[in-house]
């Protein structure tokens, strides 16, 4: 009985749809898919040809209203066949777009869940193969400013927001300032950025800033020593303290030291056929001069119009092969003490320059400019156009 009702299935939809033979073939295997759902139900073989019936009907309704045309055809014929194969049912059909919609949701649904596993595993303990428990969590060191090592009162009160903002960084008995090596200049002769680490001597553990020239690359390799560059100073999160500005220069050099674009202090190089000498200024009043002797001398003494000392930068030797062959030099800058009171922490143990006051925290600023200007004036080689370890002086 079950092969008798597929073959009359079979003529039915041959004879009334008039489909082809893909299509034929394709609503005869739909059908006898269904038609064994349907055969376990009461009178299931009835209910089957009297759909096929209604099927017909509305079928050649269709094809009156599209007077006979093909295409009205076979759109009629494709819509009967999914009527057929949902059994009939008035609900709405899955089309392509909403499956596609879906599928696209499921997507984005699994992404999301990944992530968050993600997420969740780099906070948890697994278990190796061995027995032995693996933490998976990313640990970063944290990165903090060091404590200052001089008590923030008399001179060293920031009188101002600016004094304020860059006392995290000068409110220190020594800084010893560190380039780092150039090994493009070293190697191929080519200036790169300027780049140095500041550490304060009382916690050399950890920085408390760093300064980062900014300059065009075709004039670093053009004017080299005497190009013009800004240069950023700031402190172990990387906030930006304030700014040094070195325009370009032909007999001698000024820097300027900037805070939020205004002008705090500058220092002016004097000429002289062998000695050094530089005139610092905060605004526009000169609070103290550097009169080094020149050749092999490496300290420069700040000293104010009577002579007595305000602080000191001193240039370290660092080894034969650091400065024959490479820029990387090393300054400490001494800002000496006021009182023994004034110290704190483990700076109580460093022995200081004796000074005749401290100085303000915008005057250390500019003498820290002063040291940037010191390096690139007299401390700073370019090597050879691609001649590997060549350095010559100017």
């Amino acid at each position: 009985m079950l092969c008798r009702s597929r073959r009359s299935l079979s003529s039915l939809l041959r004879s009334g749809f008039n489909l082809r033979g893909d299509l034929a073939a394709a609503a005869v295997s739909c059908s006898s898919t269904f038609f064994d759902s349907c055969f376990t139900q009461d009178g299931g073989i009835k209910k089957l040809h009297s759909q096929a019936g209604n099927a017909i009907l509305w079928r050649n309704s269709q094809l009156c209203n599209s007077q006979g045309s093909f295409f009205g055809r076979e759109q009629v014929s494709t819509s009967v066949f999914r009527c057929f194969c949902s059994g009939g049912d008035t609900s709405p059909s899955l089309d392509r777009k909403f499956l596609a919609q879906l599928w696209v949701a499921d997507k984005k649904k699994l992404k999301a869940m990944e992530k968050r596993y993600r997420k969740a595993c780099k906070h948890r303990n697994y278990t190796g193969n061995n027995g032995f428990d693996v933490h998976s969590e990313i640990v970063e060191p944290a990165v903090h400013q060091p404590p200052v090592s001089q008590s923030m009162s008399g001179l060293l009160k920031p009188k101002t927001s600016d004094e304020a903002k860059i006392a995290t960084l000068l409110a220190r008995s020594n800084l010893l300032i560190t380039r780092d090596i150039e090994w493009a200049n070293l190697v191929l002769g080519f200036e790169q950025e300027n780049r140095y680490i500041v550490v304060d001597v009382c916690y050399p553990q950890a920085p408390v800033g760093s300064i980062r020239e900014q300059s065009n690359l075709i004039a670093r390799q053009l004017l080299r020593t005497r190009r013009p560059f800004v240069a950023s100073i700031t402190d172990a999160l990387g906030n930006e303290l304030f700014r040094v500005r070195r325009p370009f220069w032909w007999i001698t050099s000024s820097i300027y030291a900037e805070i939020d674009g205004e002008e705090i202090g500058v220092v002016h190089q004097r000429w002289h056929l062998w000695r050094r000498i530089y005139d610092l200024y905060l605004g526009n009043n000169q609070f103290a001069v550097v009169e080094n002797p020149g050749f092999w001398n490496w300290t420069f003494t700040v000293k104010d119009a009577d002579g007595e000392v305000l602080a000191q930068i001193d240039r370290d030797w660092r080894g034969f092969g650091f400065e024959i062959f490479t820029d990387a030099g090393q300054y400490v800058i001494r800002f000496g003490k006021a009182d023994a009171a004034a110290k704190t922490g483990p700076a109580t143990m460093i022995e200081e320059l004796e000074v005749k006051r401290p100085l303000t925290l915008s005057e250390r600023a500019v003498v820290l400019t002063l040291a940037i200007s010191l390096d690139n004036d007299y401390f700073s080689r370019h090597g050879g156009w691609g001649i590997p370890f060549m350095a010559v002086g100017e």
